[in-house]
């Protein structure tokens, strides 16, 4: 804009009457790498460990109190952190928990090696101290069961990011066992890899009973293995199709 003779920039205020165009102009730069640097301190990243501290703050609340009763609040207190600092990363508390269980320590990875067996990649992602056996995982699963029903995002995100690339773990795992002789033809996969996990889950949250190794253990020996062992009815000769029943009324 020209004032009186002179270059005037609205972020610099009045120009010097004296000061030439291409010393404002100069100076225009000069502001305005100032300004971003100003800018770029007061929205710092969250990265690093910093980040790490706030995701385990969040795990250690969730597990505390749930997810309904989870606020970013409370995780910025647990963590000692502002709650803008939460805001800059996290969108809302369904994002931050999400990724926090998906990186939480205990938590198996959606990476895990092969160990060249079935029941050898099955000990190794369910039990130890990496495993779902352990305390960890569980009690942040329990503060996630209702909510994940009711809330559509915090269900969405936990799909996506969370058991998508833990689902395609397993059938790798299951896939690799088929290809190795471990799992007979014709047995569904999809049903062998809910087995373990399901009576895991009602072992802890309807029983209310101790969810250990030794039980992780005995549940693939006696149900998982012999189930992808079996050979489907349908395939036996001479078996006969299941009837559709229902209760008398």
């Amino acid at each position: 804009m020209k004032r009186n003779g002179s270059v005037s920039l609205v972020t610099l205020g009045p120009v010097d009457p004296m000061m030439s165009r291409k010393q404002a102009a100069r100076a225009a730069v000069s502001v305005g790498s100032a300004v971003s640097a100003v800018v770029a301190n007061r929205r710092p990243r969250v990265e690093g460990d910093r980040e790490t501290e706030i995701l385990d703050a969040a795990v250690r609340v969730l597990a505390d109190v749930g997810y309904d009763r989870l606020t970013m609040d409370t995780v910025a207190l647990e963590a000692r952190a502002s709650k803008a600092t939460l805001y800059r990363r996290w969108q809302n508390k369904a994002t931050l928990v999400v990724d926090a269980v998906s990186r939480a320590k205990g938590i198996p990875p959606p990476d895990m090696p092969s160990t060249g067996s079935l029941r050898g990649d099955l000990l190794v992602s369910w039990c130890g101290r990496e495993g779902w056996s352990s305390t960890l995982p569980m009690s942040v699963m329990g503060g996630l069961m209702t909510a994940l029903h009711t809330d559509e995002v915090l269900g969405a995100a936990f799909r996506e990011i969370f058991l998508r690339p833990r689902q395609a773990l397993a059938r790798r795992v299951f896939e690799n066992a088929l290809e190795r002789g471990e799992i007979a033809d014709g047995v569904d996969l999809d049903l062998m890899m809910s087995l373990l996990p399901a009576v895991c889950v009602h072992q802890e949250f309807v029983l209310n009973r101790t969810l250990d190794d030794a039980f992780v253990e005995r549940v693939i020996d006696t149900v998982v293995l012999p189930a992808c062992r079996a050979q489907p009815a349908a395939t036996q000769t001479g078996a006969k199709p299941v009837r559709n029943v229902r209760s008398a009324k």
